[in-house]
């Protein structure tokens, strides 16, 4: 079935809107094993992968711990200042 004019426009625009990050940084008051958990409960990464991004965000200063549309990495950024994270939503760069 051929694509509409309006579907490919929609379609542009929804390609358009997906390349956005959460970013976490580096703060002096959370714990590494806290970060690490938190990575594993809210975003469900194993063990390995969690430690990794958590080692990130200390030794490089932030990580980016996801990656997908707009709304979606607000809502990260929003549970990720819930967990006492500092965090922000970013466009990602090719």
């Amino acid at each position: 079935m051929p694509t509409t004019s309006s579907e490919t426009e929609l379609s542009e625009l929804v390609s358009l809107d997906v390349p956005w990050v959460t970013i976490v940084w580096d703060d002096p008051v959370n714990l590494q094993p806290y970060v690490t958990r938190v990575f594993q409960t809210y975003f469900g990464y194993p063990r390995e992968e969690a430690e990794r991004l958590m080692l990130l965000v200390h030794n490089e200063g932030k990580a980016v711990v996801a990656t997908g549309p707009r709304e979606e990495m607000e809502r990260h950024v929003e549970a990720m200042h819930g967990f006492g994270l500092w965090a922000t939503v970013s466009k990602a760069f090719s």
